[in-house]
């Protein structure tokens, strides 16, 4: 056969799947089972059997497959004994972490956000309150309740000491002939009477008197004399000291100028706290020839 030749048992006539229809024994399917018969001679072209898709004959034994059912003798993997039926569940991504690192991150990150809000809160309670005048100054609360206060050791400053009393002679209680008079000047009462009369045996001038505490004081007495030296008795609560108080012309005043006799002298006294009782008086032999304008009192050892 030469090239080109296009008769029977040519490749391009013949059916490359020409095997399928068959039969065991020959070339193709008896005219019992639909087969074509061959003609000699003449080329294949065609054949009169046709089957629909998925239809096929093994043996003369059809099978009908039908696509979109289950095929009966198929079963899933999983449904075979020992077959797994759960799967594994799939690893994180390339890189990622593991999932309970991953909640443990956020909740890690819940937790800071609301204690960074509580803070908020707080810091601007306390602004609010020291701009509302509570009793605390800025950036310092006062104690609230259960808080601890610690005591101060002591005061900032010592406290100044109190005037002592001052007293004008005149308005002493007066005995044994001591009167007042207001002849002489330069008294500094503040009526600008004195206490005259004082020069006899048992006139006396009684002050009584509260010491802010126990202890050693000075009496200070004004007094005028004529230049002349005088003296009298001095007790305190009842007990004469015992120096008697000296009136002396210390001043070195004029002999019988009354006017430019006066001056000032002391004794120390001791006081009990409380009420205390001084009394000046003319006793046996004092010498008297005085009069008294005013008393007060000073701490031993301070300036006058």
């Amino acid at each position: 056969m030469t090239a080109g030749n296009n008769g029977a048992d040519t490749p391009e006539n013949d059916d490359p799947f020409g095997y399928l229809y068959r039969s065991e024994g020959g070339q193709g399917g008896s005219a019992g089972d639909g087969a074509a018969t061959r003609q000699p001679g003449v080329p294949r072209t065609s054949y009169n059997q046709v089957r629909a898709v998925g239809q096929r004959q093994y043996g003369q034994q059809s099978q009908q497959v039908t696509y979109g059912q289950q095929n009966a003798h198929y079963a899933a993997p999983e449904t075979l004994p020992g077959g797994d039926r759960t799967r594994p569940t799939p690893a994180s991504g390339h890189g990622g972490a593991p999932e309970p690192r991953r909640r443990n991150g956020l909740l890690i990150g819940a937790v800071a956000v609301v204690a960074v809000v509580c803070i908020g809160i707080g810091v601007a309670m306390l602004t609010n309150n020291n701009k509302n005048g509570d009793g605390a100054t800025a950036g310092k609360p006062g104690p609230s309740a259960g808080d601890s206060v610690k005591p101060s050791d002591g005061p900032a400053q010592k406290p100044k000491p109190g005037r002592l009393p001052k007293q004008d002679a005149g308005s002493l209680r007066l005995d044994g002939g001591a009167t007042t008079a207001k002849d002489i000047e330069g008294s500094h009462s503040s009526s600008g009477s004195y206490v005259a009369g004082f020069n006899q045996v048992g006139a006396k001038v009684q002050w009584t008197v509260d010491a802010p505490q126990a202890g050693d004081y000075r009496l200070y007495v004004r007094y005028g004399i004529p230049g002349e030296d005088a003296n009298a008795t001095l007790a305190v609560n009842g007990k004469p000291n015992s120096q008697p108080l000296g009136l002396k012309n210390f001043i070195h005043s004029p002999k019988g100028d009354w006017k430019k006799g006066w001056q000032t002298t002391w004794a120390p006294v001791t006081l009990n706290q409380g009420t205390n009782t001084i009394e000046i008086s003319c006793g046996q032999g004092n010498q008297c020839n005085a009069n008294l304008d005013q008393v007060w009192l000073q701490r031993a050892g301070a300036k006058q």
